[in-house]
């Protein structure tokens, strides 16, 4: 089944790229040095000006080369359109069960963004695939590796604040993923178009997520 093998590619890889707000004459070249960069997964987040637009081509250029999906997914709705789009996974701040059904119906990987025990576990028992731990920074690299005596079983990634400086420690702590935005989809390199910046920073985060997980 296409999701699980999904799922696990990006497993993999452990790097989803927030990008968030990108100009769409922008978005392609952003893309292809992520990619190059051995990013996974590119996350467009819904309040970025035609989003769906920029997923459904993202999707057509790249086929299974990469991971497509939507983020700042707020509603069981806006997921639907996404998917329609062609999301591959649906990203959210917060935990929805109707949100989390939608995307399950459709076989897409659906990561509801959670903070407390009680959220994790009634996440994943609604049906989460992947539970993003949000704002991972705030909460800090510790709270992941505490979450792991008795939540053990239930797969996390932190975003929010994850960067090339705390990625092992997240990695070793027992993160399966990270999300990363600002760190990794470097506003100043984008705006000098200076996109070979991007595939640096995302092959550094790639070989930091290997050296923790060996």
């Amino acid at each position: 089944m296409k999701k699980w093998e999904d799922l696990i590619r990006l497993k993999e890889s452990g790097l989803i790229a927030v990008i968030r707000r990108p100009k769409k004459s922008q978005i392609h070249y952003i893309a292809e040095a992520l990619v190059e960069g051995g990013t996974g997964a590119l996350e467009i987040t819904l309040d970025t000006p035609g989003a769906l637009e920029m997923i459904s081509e993202l999707k057509e250029k790249f086929n299974d080369l990469v991971l497509v999906g939507a983020g700042t997914v707020l509603d069981a709705v806006s997921a639907k359109s996404a998917i329609d789009a062609g999301s591959d996974f649906i990203f959210c701040p917060s935990f929805d069960v109707e949100t989390i059904q939608m995307t399950n119906r459709y076989g897409k990987i659906s990561i509801p963004g959670v903070m407390t025990p009680t959220e994790i576990v009634q996440a994943y028992s609604a049906g989460a695939d992947l539970l993003k731990i949000f704002p991972g920074g705030a909460l800090g690299e510790n709270y992941i590796k505490d979450l792991q005596g008795p939540l053990g079983h239930i797969p996390m990634m932190p975003t929010g604040g994850v960067n090339l400086d705390n990625v092992e420690t997240f990695i070793k702590n027992g993160a399966v993923a990270v999300g990363a935005g600002g760190s990794l989809v470097d506003a100043k390199a984008i705006a000098e178009e200076r996109y070979e910046v991007l595939t640096e920073i995302s092959k550094e985060f790639i070989k930091r997520i290997q050296n923790a997980r060996s």
